[in-house]
C-alpha cells in the first residue's frame, strides 16, 4: 500500500499555540513528527503487527488532535516562530591567573541554562539537551527537549527549562511534560517562575505574566528592547532591557519604579532586598527592591554577561566577556579576577563555596571559590581538572507527545499514596481537578495540557498545595485504565 502522510497544525489567533502534528503510515510502520512549526521536531515511530492495524492507530492519533484544535494544512505556508538566538562574543581572558576549576563538563552546544540545588547541578544548551550531574561531577541523566533551552529556573521543588519552540517544560519527573505554552508572537529572551506563575521577558522589551493554569495574565512593554532580565517575587516582576531595570507590580496594576543603567541590561540576579543587573557598559549593579535606588556598582573590565551572589550577599560574582569571571565584596571592592580556563561565563550560581557556571564551549564548570583556593591560584597553584564524560547507559528522558504516549496502569497496581485527578471540560477550558480524598475539590491542579482529554483520570505520586489555592504534581503521572 502507498504510504499516507497527515501534516496538521495547530495556530491560535492569540498566539497560544504555533506547532504542527504529522503522521505518516508506511506499511506496518507509523510515524509521527511533531514540534513548533517550521522546526524539524520530533520523530517517534511505532511497528504493529498488520497494516490495517497501522492505519486504525494512525487514524486515532489524528482524530485525538482534531479533537484539540488542529486543523490540515500545507506545510511551509505558516511562518515559523520567531526565535532569537543570543549572539555573543567570548575572547581571551585578561587576567593573569585561572580559576581553580575541579571539574568541567562539556555538553556540545553553547549553554545558558544552569540550576544547582543540593541535589545536583542542572545543564541545558541550545540543542535542547539537559544533564544533570552530581556536585562531584558525575552525569546522572540527561533529558532531550524539542528545542534549544533559552534557560533553566527553579520555583520551589520544581525545574522548569524554557525552550525556543515555546514550551516551557516541567522536569521535575522521569518524563518531562509542557507546564506553559508561549504565544507565537513573544520572541522569547528569559524566564523565571514564582509560585506558579510564569514572568517571560522578549526581543522587543515586552513582559509577558502567565498563570500556573497556562491562561494569560497581563503585560506591559518596557521604555527598551532586548529584555534578558526578568526576577520576580511575591511584591513585583523585576524586567532589565536596553534602557535599564523597571519594576511592575506582581498583580499588573502599574510600574513601581525605573532606574536607568550604564548600558542594556544582559543579566540579571536577586535577593531579598536587591537585584543585581549586569550591564554592556562592564558594570553590575545592585538596585534596591523597594525603590529602585543604586546601592552599589561593580566594575568588570569588559561587558557583563553574567552574575550571582552568595546567599548572604557577602560576594557579588560577575563574568565577562573576556572569559573573566570575579569577586566583590558587598560594597563594591574587587577581590580578585580570574580567567575561567574556557568560554565566557553566560550564566551562573554560587553554592557551599563553589562557583558553577555555563560557558559559551558548552561547558558546565564547577570552580572552587573558597578563599584558600582562590589565593592559591593567584599564585599559580590550581588542580588539574576533571574532564567529565557521560556515561554511556545514561537514562534519557523525552516529553510525552500526546496523551497516548503517556505510561498507563491500573487503580490496582497503583502505589501505595498515589492520587487520583480527572480531567473536566468547564466551558471552553479543560481543568483537572483531585478525585482522592484530603484535598480541597474546589482547587485545579497544574496539568500538562497536552495530555488533557475528558473525563481521563491519571494517578500522580503526591500533590503539593501552592500559596496561589492550586495543587502542583510530585512525581510521575500515569493514565488510569
Amino acid at each position: 500500500m502507498a504510504r499516507e502522510t497527515t501534516y496538521l497544525e495547530l495556530s491560535q489567533d492569540d498566539g497560544g499555540a504555533h506547532k504542527f502534528y504529522e503522521v505518516t503510515v508506511d506499511g506496518t510502520a507509523v510515524s509521527v513528527r511533531y514540534g513548533r512549526i517550521g522546526a524539524d521536531g520530533q520523530l517517534q515511530t511505532s511497528s504493529f503487527p498488520s497494516a490495517e492495524k497501522a492505519r486504525a492507530a494512525a487514524a486515532k492519533k489524528i482524530g485525538e488532535k482534531v479533537r484539540k484544535g488542529y486543523a490540515p494544512a500545507v506545510q511551509g505556508q505558516r511562518a515559523a516562530r520567531s526565535v532569537t538566538r543570543r549572539q555573543v562574543a567570548s575572547a581571551p581572558s585578561t587576567a593573569r591567573a585561572v580559576a581553580p576549576v575541579l571539574w568541567r563538563f562539556r555538553t556540545g552546544s553553547s549553554a545558558f541554562g544552569i540550576h544547582v540545588d543540593e541535589d545536583r547541578c542542572w545543564v541545558g544548551n541550545q540543542a535542547g539537551d539537559v544533564y544533570t550531574l552530581s556536585h562531584g561531577g558525575e552525569v546522572l541523566a540527561r533529558y532531550s527537549l524539542p528545542d534549544g533551552v533559552k534557560c533553566l529556573v527553579a520555583d520551589e521543588f520544581w525545574i522548569y527549562a524554557g525552550c525556543d519552540d515555546g514550551t516551557v517544560y516541567d522536569l521535575s519527573s522521569k518524563v518531562p511534560f509542557g507546564a506553559y505554552a508561549i504565544a507565537a508572537d513573544v520572541d522569547i529572551y528569559w524566564l523565571d517562575i514564582h509560585e506558579g506563575v510564569l514572568n517571560v521577558s522578549d526581543a522587543n522589551g515586552g513582559l509577558t505574566v502567565i498563570d500556573h493554569e497556562d491562561e494569560h495574565q497581563w503585560s506591559r512593554k518596557s521604555a527598551g528592547g532586548g529584555a534578558w532580565m526578568v526576577r520576580a517575587d511575591e511584591r513585583a516582576v523585576y524586567h532589565g532591557h536596553s534602557g535599564g531595570v523597571t519594576a511592575y507590580a506582581a498583580n499588573g496594576t502599574g510600574q513601581l519604579w525605573h532606574t536607568r543603567t550604564p548600558g542594556g541590561v544582559l543579566f540579571g540576579w536577586q535577593e531579598e532586598h536587591s537585584v543585581y543587573a549586569g550591564t554592556v557598559r562592564n558594570t553590575v549593579q545592585r538596585l534596591s527592591k523597594a525603590t529602585g535606588a543604586v546601592e552599589a556598582s561593580y566594575a568588570c573590565d569588559a561587558a557583563v554577561y553574567s552574575c550571582a551572589t552568595s546567599p548572604d550577599g557577602r560576594h557579588v560574582f560577575a563574568g565577562d566577556s573576556s572569559s573573566s569571571v570575579y569577586c566583590f565584596d558587598a560594597d563594591g571592592r574587587r577581590l580578585w579576577k580570574l580567567g575561567t580556563g574556557g568560554g565566557s561565563a553566560l550564566s551562573m550560581q554560587y553554592l557551599d563555596g563553589r562557583l558553577y557556571l555555563v560557558t559559551t564551549d558548552g561547558s558546565l564548570v564547577c570552580v572552587e571559590a573558597t578563599e584558600q583556593a582562590i589565593a592559591a591560584a593567584q599564585q599559580g597553584s590550581v588542580p588539574a581538572p576533571m574532564d567529565v564524560k557521560s556515561a554511556e547507559a545514561l537514562p534519557v528522558f523525552t516529553p510525552a507527545a500526546s496523551a497516548s504516549a503517556v505510561a498507563t496502569i491500573s487503580m490496582a497496581a497503583a502505589p501505595a499514596g498515589g492520587v487520583v485527578v480527572e480531567c473536566v471540560q468547564q466551558g471552553n477550558r479543560m481543568r483537572v481537578q483531585v478525585v482522592s480524598g484530603g484535598f480541597d475539590p474546589s482547587w485545579n491542579v497544574q496539568f500538562p495540557r497536552g495530555i488533557r482529554e475528558a473525563g481521563a483520570r491519571y494517578v500522580v505520586d503526591g500533590l503539593h498545595a501552592a500559596s496561589g489555592g492550586f495543587y502542583r504534581v510530585r512525581g510521575e503521572i500515569r493514565r488510569l485504565v
